[in-house]
């Protein structure tokens, strides 16, 4: 496969801002693979595609505000610095972004208030720098007060104290912080509805995975194969394991809510169709013309052109198919993105 063959035009309009509410009252494209049908439904009717004993395989990471604004020790100058991850708790050292790249060197100091600084040691890319932050407690609560929302930079409008809830799945794991991105087809379930999907019977798991800024990079070469990954840090337990496997073995469904659930499966499947718990890093970029082996049903946001995770809902189904669904939802205003509505590919 191509890269241009995962272009399509998407008008800036329908890109959406704000999310529905609520969550689970926006526009759900059905796409039924065996009759081929595009059915126009609402979220909260995803539940009428499961069935008792399905496992609904859902991605608790949770969002920080990654987001900080800063000034330089000596210029003043406004700085934004982005926090993609800690690499060390003990000196409280993180690989970060920063904005303009170009006024900020090895040995500035970024200061956030009068007493909490960091200090520029290294570089990594054109825009990454390695810092390390002069507060040695817990950090996290700096964290929460003065980041803000780390919005998709296709969302062209300042974070907003509702963003913290609004960009955050009602499930997130207070135990599971780590994402600067949520996982966004999540973001649609209500806790009402995940009592009705559970009372009818359906299998709820939970697994993990920190979701970087690698998720909005854009694939820049045309033969596939030769596009790599950024890799993100996930967990599955060995309980979550144990039940997918078992509904696998009775010949249930697995139900995967987003890209980096069915990237976390499929890159832990094992033979005979099982999945291994366990935790690590994935680099997995799945597109056609390789299959998902574990995910039967998969529910997703409409995504960017040729993005990876417009390809990786490729892999669930014909390229054709899934693009002439993209096209529908143009036609009929879906909204598209993070904040957008959702498909179902059954």
């Amino acid at each position: 496969m191509k890269l241009s063959q995962f272009k399509y035009p998407i008008p800036k309009n329908l890109i959406a801002k704000v999310p529905k509410t609520p969550r689970d009252q926006c526009k759900l494209m059905v796409l039924d693979k065996e009759t081929g049908e595009l059915e126009t439904r609402k979220f909260k009717d995803v539940i009428d595609y499961m069935n008792e004993g399905d496992v609904l395989v859902l991605n608790d990471s949770k969002v920080f505000n990654a987001r900080l604004y800063g000034t330089k020790e000596k210029t003043k100058a406004k700085i934004e610095v982005f926090l993609l991850r800690q690499l060390s708790t003990e000196e409280n050292i993180w690989d970060v972004v920063v904005d303009p790249a170009r006024k900020v060197r090895i040995g500035n100091r970024i200061f956030f208030t009068k007493n909490l600084f960091c200090e520029v040691i290294d570089n990594t890319t054109s825009r990454g720098r390695i810092v390390r932050f002069n507060y040695q407690g817990d950090f996290s609560k700096y964290i929460e007060k003065l980041g803000k929302t780390p919005l998709p930079p296709y969302i062209k409008r300042e974070s907003t104290e509702k963003d913290k809830e609004d960009y955050q799945t009602v499930y997130a794991d207070a135990d599971h912080v780590g994402s600067v991105a949520a996982p966004t087809a999540g973001l649609h379930f209500t806790k009402d509805l995940l009592k009705k999907i559970e009372a009818k019977g359906v299998k709820i798991v939970y697994l993990t995975l920190h979701i970087g800024l690698g998720t909005f990079r854009l694939v820049e070469v045309e033969d596939l194969s030769k596009h790599r990954m950024d890799s993100e840090y996930y967990e599955m337990t060995k309980e979550s394991a144990d039940i997918i496997n078992a509904s696998i073995a009775k010949r249930k469904k697995v139900i995967a809510v987003g890209t980096s659930v069915a990237r976390v499966l499929e890159t832990n499947v094992i033979t005979s169709r099982q999945v291994r718990w366990g935790k690590g890093w994935t680099d997995r970029f799945i597109h056609p013309p390789q299959k998902l082996r574990i995910v039967d049903k998969l529910i997703t946001n409409f995504h960017m052109p040729q993005s990876t995770l417009l390809m990786l809902a490729c892999a669930m189904s014909e390229r054709d198919y899934i693009m002439k669904a993209y096209k529908k939802a143009v036609k009929e205003k879906f909204r598209f993105y993070s904040y957008g509505d959702a498909m179902m590919i059954v």
